[in-house]
């Protein structure tokens, strides 16, 4: 590949990875109106019910209403760490005051949170120096006021220096003229976060009076908000969002920052807030405000579906917790018993090629089963591997069904056209096969909601360059070899496309090892010699371009700017170094998973002792194959790229590593075994372990 075509395929891809106007852009701040939010901790669907909470169930027919994901930084959000959330319009957390009440000071009308400054050390000591207060000082820049009404409250409504400019301790204790007093006012109800057992009820009816007790004496035309602001009992779950004001009743509740009609996440109500009372959203909010969105029904109708939206994660986390236990032990079973058949070439050799296609379609096969509604069955655990097994036959069935199957490279180019095909539709169908997924992302997860996750990538990027290196093998073979290198670049690109522009994939992130793996194929396709120069210039010409991306994303208005964007104004404050560094850390910490490491060393074992490695009796398979289909080596190179750059660039780390693997070795290992197959069925009969060489690929004649 010339220079010219080089510096053309890093404009194109600066191009796709533009992340323009899209689902993700905030709206402006509507008409001001007074706004109370009421957080209650722990607060689920099912506790909304006629007996229980009457007046909660009134407000949901006035109200649009979604699932909440009240995922902070830890793993399991405490009650203090969603009101800090609430206060820094980002993810926070208060380490020891989980299990304590802020220390508040008397100051006027108001209080002081004495501890805001040591969770702002403890936040910057976890690389999330968050803007503490940043919901207080954008009400006074604007020149107003805060009311909170209780400890968590306070937390919540307090500005950067700690002051809260009205409070009262409880919702009885406060006068009726406090609730009207401020455009803001903030309530917390904690008493449910921390309840066992049959007290649940008792304590939810108690919850309700209160609710009740606010909506009677706030101003007509208040906008009302309740979100279940953290967990109860240290077990994550969806939790309550619902919003009560002018056009929401009978709507579901989204927002930009999932991209889905019914869940919202808590760094989205400090947005709404703001919203509500026509401020414009400052810099560091990472929310954005709730929006009613497609018509709901009924109130019961809606709560059973909301309810159910939060039961989905809940079953795929018992059923998950050994996913990736038995996952490993299935691909290590893969490749030892495809080592022995691969050494003693018996009549076992038969079995490798689909054993290896089964290995190699189980990510996609994993993704597919979404498409049944196994949660709801009487035995999900059963159904979702039911149907794993299920969609993996007949992914190799059509593999090995088609004309496509006397080729060496015929059989694995379809299950990576398949794995390829299956993400790319998805992406474009609203992402339901990688949401609440084995290898997709979870909503009480709260990494990703919407768009390509890093296993998605990993599938995906490998998937596409070997199943593209299939298809160009087939245009060389008529006697079409620039139509072979175009549509290597034209597809490769056009999913590049597809993962990176934030309108679909927003994975802006991936194109810095999916771009440069991608120029390692076009430059072996195109009969090219790749050097450790010219990877290192791809990469410098990668990081280049994605920093551009930055730049220019970091021009537009603070409300409609990507991650990407929000990371370059970081850097420019000089406090890029703690995400970096803490998306470093995640990247080695992942690597403590013994599951994913032990695959991902298989698999690169696999393909260095096993296939990589010159036989007895010949030549290594891996050469071999690529005498008999030399695009392979294209295909395999330009994926190993992608995945090594992938977990080294990526928070993911070794996730990325081992299902890129997953992929890329298996197919690998369909491609030999056939060759391998080849030779022995030419020879007419088995050849010995250390006799002589067989005759060469060149000299066996087509399979």
């Amino acid at each position: 590949m010339s220079r010219r075509t080089a510096v053309l395929l890093m404009a194109i891809s600066a191009v796709l990875c533009w992340p323009g106007t899209s689902a993700g852009a905030r709206t402006e701040p509507g008409p001001a109106r007074d706004v109370v939010l009421i957080g209650v901790p722990g607060l689920r669907w099912a506790d909304i019910t006629q007996d229980r909470s009457p007046q909660l169930l009134r407000l949901v027919g006035r109200s649009a209403t979604g699932g909440l994901s009240a995922r902070t930084i830890g793993r399991f959000t405490c009650p203090a760490d969603g009101w800090v959330t609430i206060s820094a319009g980002a993810r926070a957390a208060t380490g020891p005051l989980c299990r304590r009440p802020p220390r508040l000071d008397p100051s006027g009308q108001g209080v002081v949170v004495a501890d805001l400054p040591g969770i702002r050390q403890y936040n910057t000591g976890l690389g999330f120096p968050t803007r503490l207060g940043l919901l207080g000082d954008a009400v006074h820049r604007a020149g107003r006021c805060v009311t909170a009404v209780g400890p968590g409250a306070a937390l919540a409504a307090a500005d950067g220096a700690g002051r809260v400019d009205h409070y009262a301790a409880t919702v009885a204790s406060a006068e009726r003229g406090l609730w009207t007093r401020c455009p803001v006012t903030i309530a917390a109800l904690d008493d449910l976060a921390t309840v066992r057992g049959s007290r649940r009820a008792d304590v939810v009816r108690g919850i309700d009076t209160a609710v009740g007790s606010i909506l009677a004496r706030i101003s007509a035309g208040t906008t009302v908000l309740v979100a279940g602001v953290g967990d109860d009992r240290r077990y994550a779950r969806l939790r309550v969002a619902l919003a009560a004001g002018e056009g929401t009743a009978g709507r579901y509740l989204g927002s930009a920052s999932t991209r889905r009609p019914d869940l919202v996440i808590l760094p989205d109500v400090t947005a709404t807030v703001l919203a509500a009372i026509g401020v414009p959203a400052p810099d560091g909010l990472v929310g954005t405000p709730w929006r009613p969105g497609a018509e709901a029904p009924g109130p019961i109708a809606t709560i059973r579906h909301l309810t159910g939206q939060a039961a989905a994660p809940e079953v795929l986390r018992p059923v998950g917790r050994d996913f990736y236990h038995w996952f490993m032990i299935g691909q290590l079973t893969v490749y030892a018993a495809a080592a022995v058949a691969l050494w003693r070439r018996g009549r076992s050799l038969l079995l490798v090629k689909p054993v290896a296609l089964a290995a190699a379609a189980f990510p996609v096969s994993v993704f597919l089963v979404n498409l049944l509604p196994w949660p709801q069955s009487r035995h999900p655990a059963e159904a979702v591997l039911g149907g794993i097994a299920a969609f993996d036959l007949l992914v190799v069935g059509i593999a090995l069904c088609g004309p496509w199957r006397r080729h060496p490279l015929g059989p694995g180019s379809v299950v990576a056209a398949v794995s390829a095909l299956v993400l790319a539709a998805d992406q474009l169908t609203g992402c339901t096969l990688q949401f609440n997924s084995f290898m997709g992302y979870s909503p009480i997860g709260g990494f990703r909601y919407y768009g390509m996750g890093n296993i998605g990538f990993a599938v995906l990027t490998t998937s596409t360059l070997l199943a593209v290196c299939g298809l160009a093998h087939r245009l060389r073979a008529k006697g079409r070899p620039r139509a072979a290198l175009a549509s290597v670049v034209t597809i490769s690109l056009g999913v590049a496309a597809l993962d990176g522009w934030a309108g679909w994939g927003s994975d802006l992130g991936g194109m810095i090892a999916f771009i440069p793996g991608l120029a390692v194929t076009v430059l072996l396709v195109s009969g090219r010699r790749v050097s450790r120069v010219k990877l290192g210039l791809l990469g410098a010409a990668t990081t280049a371009v994605v920093l551009g991306v930055a730049f220019l994303d970091h021009l537009r208005p603070p409300d409609q700017r990507s991650h990407l964007g929000r990371f370059f104004g970081d850097l420019l404050a000089g406090q890029g170094m703690p995400v970096v560094s803490r998306k470093t850390t995640a990247m080695l910490h992942s690597f403590t998973n013994p599951d994913l490491t032990s695959v991902a060393v298989a698999a690169l074992l696999f393909l260095v002792v096993v296939l990589a490695r010159p036989r007895r009796a010949g030549g290594s398979l891996l050469r071999q194959a690529f005498e008999r289909a030399p695009l392979l080596r294209a295909g395999l190179a330009g994926a190993l790229v992608t995945v090594l750059l992938g977990t080294v660039v990526n928070d993911s780390g070794v996730s990325i590593l081992a299902l890129g693997l997953t992929v890329t070795v298996p197919v690998t290992v369909a491609v030999c075994a056939h060759v391998l197959r080849s030779e022995v069925a030419a020879a007419g009969t088995r050849p010995a372990l250390a006799g002589p060489p067989l005759r060469s690929a060149r000299s066996a004649g087509p399979s």
